[in-house]
């Protein structure tokens, strides 16, 4: 009887039961479609894979969502990179401090195989630091037991001075044997106008199981202008490093990390003679980086890009006591065959401001292979890239036969970021490399710099001087 009627009034008004159709076919789309989003909402709900308790989620630039999500070719090793310092000084450091009340790392749903008494099971797991996970409001549910930070929870996290500087500034044992293998503690102080040192305690040789060594240079630049050189080598039972903490010595020479402050001795005896301490500023440190592209690897931190020394420094019978000078600490590692590198460190009024890269024969001439950091008080400020330096001019250095640039400049973006390094060069010395097939010339440069630009979409202007170095000649 209703398909009779429904046909009937279909033929006795079909424009009528047109309208009536179509309206019917629309409010049944519309259904389908809230049902549709209903349900998306509430399997991405349950979905795993989200992380709740948070709004900013953290992903490399260039990885893929929705393949990471799905356990695709890009997902399948996903990793963010120095987490602990992201976690620390990026999203939980000062600068966000009135934006984000806590962060919380977590890794979800990680697929584990678990092998015991010959039986491998598939099994998937999670980690988290619960103190956190409560911060933001995604605890776990326990069913018995405690579930609490534990002490490598806190480190990983709160570290003291002591396990955030030996986290920093431990040493490495190669990949494998390799005689062009150099890993060093790098010390530059200033001790009085026109005056100051470049130390480093280095450890070279196919470490551990072959012929190597370590070495203590001193490199000191009078008031009057002239330089000298001071060095000193011991075999592998005259070193001592350490791969869990920053503390290396060589011989009679020292570097020890306690409660965040060096003690550095560097002694050759009967020509110089040094004794002083490093205490690094609060939160101006750039954190460990390493590229590795076998065999070649570098690696790169710098604990302290400003510090206040004191301490004795003497050259053969000439003794200078400082208290409260300008310092800087960083430490390199890697294989140095037939490697380049521009560098720098400036000091201005707010900022401090560090750049470089490791260029080799196989570098990529179309990427931008450098980085430019600006530090202020609250840590990280921001990081930028650059493709080159812009030399210009010419003046002599304190090596005779070379000369080296008057002036350079560089200039480093990152989306709608930009700033412009200007140095003038006041001073140069040139060091000419040992091997053969490598004629360059290492020239180890100090001037004064501006910097103008903007970073995180505010203007930017300082001024102040630094230490640079370069290569020339070939």
């Amino acid at each position: 009887m209703l398909f009779l009627l429904a046909f009937r009034h279909l033929a006795v008004r079909p424009g009528r039961s047109l309208v009536l159709l179509a309206g019917f076919a629309l409010g049944v789309g519309v259904m389908i479609v809230l049902l549709s989003v209903g349900e998306a909402m509430l399997e991405q709900s349950r979905d795993v894979a989200l992380v709740g308790g948070g709004e900013v989620t953290v992903l490399p630039e260039g990885i893929d969502v929705e393949a990471m999500r799905t356990g695709g070719v890009t997902g399948m090793f996903f990793g963010i990179d120095r987490a602990r310092y992201l976690t620390r000084q990026l999203l939980g450091g000062p600068r966000e401090a009135t934006a984000v009340a806590a962060v919380a790392p977590a890794i979800e749903n990680k697929l584990l195989y678990l092998t015991a008494h010959g039986r491998t099971v598939v099994t998937r797991a999670g980690g988290e630091i619960p103190s956190r996970a409560a911060a933001t409001g995604a605890p776990l549910a326990l069913v018995a037991g405690s579930w609490g930070d534990t002490p490598a929870d806190r480190e990983w996290i709160e570290p003291t001075r002591q396990q955030l500087y030996d986290g920093l500034d431990h040493f490495h044992i190669p990949p494998a044997p390799d005689s062009t293998w150099a890993e060093w503690h790098y010390f530059n102080v200033e001790t009085a106008p026109g005056e100051w040192w470049y130390v480093t305690l280095l450890v070279g040789g196919a470490v551990p199981g072959g012929r190597w060594g370590g070495a203590v240079l001193l490199t000191h630049r009078r008031p009057d202008g002239v330089y000298e050189r001071f060095a000193d080598s011991v075999t592998s039972r005259g070193v001592r490093l350490d791969t869990l903490a920053a503390d290396l010595a060589i011989g009679s020479s020292a570097v020890r990390q306690r409660g965040g402050i060096y003690h550095v001795t560097a002694r050759i005896p009967g020509r110089a003679d040094i004794d002083f301490t490093l205490t690094p500023a609060p939160s101006r440190y750039f954190p460990p980086a390493e590229l590795r592209a076998e065999p070649f690897v570098s690696g790169y931190v710098v604990p302290a890009l400003s510090a206040s020394v004191s301490g004795r420094f003497c050259a053969r019978d000439v003794c200078r006591a400082v208290a409260g000078v300008r310092g800087y600490h960083d430490h390199n590692w890697g294989v140095w065959r037939a490697v380049t590198w521009e560098w720098g460190v400036a000091h201005g009024r707010d900022l401090d401001v560090l750049y470089g890269g490791v260029l080799t024969g196989d570098s990529a001439a179309g990427g931008a292979p450098f980085v430019l950091v600006a530090v202020d008080s609250l840590g990280i400020r921001q990081v930028l890239r650059f493709r080159s330096v812009s030399y210009t001019g010419s003046r002599p250095t304190r090596s005779a036969g070379v000369d080296g640039p008057a002036s350079f400049q560089l200039r480093a973006a990152r989306d709608d970021d930009s700033v412009r390094l200007r140095v003038s060069v006041t001073d140069a010395v040139a060091s000419r490399s040992s091997a053969s097939a490598f004629r360059r010339y290492f020239l180890q440069m100090r001037g004064g710099f501006t910097l103008d630009g903007r970073l995180l979409g505010e203007p930017v202007a300082d001024t102040g001087s630094g230490f640079f170095e370069t290569y020339v000649g070939r």
